[in-house]
């Protein structure tokens, strides 16, 4: 019995002696407090109240512009909205209307129509071409719609610039009522002029279109621009230069860029005039301009149209269709204020 008390007793103190040292181990040392800021409480930030939807007899419109004039694009409505009308359910605008969107209308095409004036009407309206807007002659301060700008119309037909194509897609059409020209006995075409009051409505209207759609300075063409080998029109009467000084419509070039290119210019006429590879490299920079053009390396004939719709619009003193250095200087010097991107 005394041994087995010893025995206890022995067991007893080892556990004790056990639990001491672990206490010894495990004793608990408090940290440094570290004194952490509060997280800030974050302001709601109000999102932008959308414009309001205004109805007039029936018809919706949302006549907000938000476009980006450097893209283009991240753009509203802008006009009356067409909405689908399914039986038995109701479409709301309770989002409307989403950012990620843009205009359908990105190119401004002149015509002339080489009619009188009630022959213009006739045919736009009633046969198988078409314009947005049509720009009489008769000294009122009327200009007559055709088509709705949200719709296409049959101005542009077969049509190119730059990467774009089939141009009555993403374009609006203005016609000018004017004959077109005539040819003389050398067959030179002889164009007819434009009235004061047919250029300030032209260009109040351009005007008014571009600022809307920011629509870009290269984006506002002839229609010879874009279909050299087909058509003339507005042809070389067309104040472009005025355009673009007085209502900064569309293109034009520096003057003192194209001086700086002509000397280099005469240079190349004088000594590569019929070297293919040059001819190559005008057709090229005809085509980074935005024409559209098979890289040939010859005078052929889609390129001398070519350069006769590129003279039409910049150098219209001198529309023979003919690259000479002046001609090559000015096309030069717009590649470069207006590279393509």
């Amino acid at each position: 019995m005394r041994k087995t008390l010893y025995i206890i007793g022995l067991s007893t103190f080892v556990f004790s002696c056990t639990s001491q040292q672990n206490v010894k181990k495990n004793t608990y040392k408090p940290k440094t407090p570290v004194s952490q800021a509060k997280p800030g409480v974050k302001t709601p930030v109000a999102e932008t109240p959308k414009p309001k939807i205004t109805n007039e007899h029936g018809v919706e419109f949302f006549t907000t512009n938000l476009a980006d004039p450097a893209k283009n694009d991240n753009t509203a409505s802008y006009g009356s909205i067409v909405s689908a009308k399914p039986i038995g359910y109701k479409v709301v605008k309770t989002y409307f209307p989403a950012i990620a969107q843009n205009f359908r209308q990105r190119y401004l095409i002149l015509h002339y129509t080489a009619l009188p004036d009630d022959k213009s009407i006739t045919v736009l309206t009633q046969q198988g071409v078409s314009s947005h807007y049509l720009v009489n002659n008769t000294g009122d301060n009327e200009i007559y719609q055709l088509v709705d700008e949200n719709k296409r119309s049959y101005h542009a037909g077969v049509s190119a610039w730059r990467n774009d194509k089939n141009l009555n897609d993403t374009s609006i059409g203005i016609e000018i009522v004017n004959t077109g020209y005539t040819s003389d006995a050398a067959g030179k075409k002889i164009f007819a002029a434009f009235s004061d009051d047919q250029i300030r409505k032209v260009a109040a209207l351009a005007k008014d279109i571009v600022t809307r759609y920011q629509i870009p300075a290269t984006n506002v063409l002839a229609h010879a621009d874009i279909a050299p080998t087909r058509k003339q029109d507005p042809g070389p009467m067309f104040p472009w230069k005025k355009l673009y000084d007085e209502y900064q419509l569309g293109m034009w070039y520096d003057e003192t860029a194209k001086q700086n290119f002509l000397t280099l210019a005469q240079a190349d006429f004088s000594v590569r005039y019929i070297d293919p590879s040059f001819i190559f490299v005008v057709q090229t920079a005809l085509q980074k301009f935005g024409y559209y053009l098979d890289l040939s390396g010859k005078w052929d004939d889609a390129t001398k149209k070519t350069i006769e719709a590129f003279q039409y619009h910049f150098r219209p003193q001198n529309y023979d269709g003919i690259m000479d250095a002046e001609t090559w200087a000015i096309l030069q010097a717009l590649n470069q204020k207006y590279p393509a991107k």
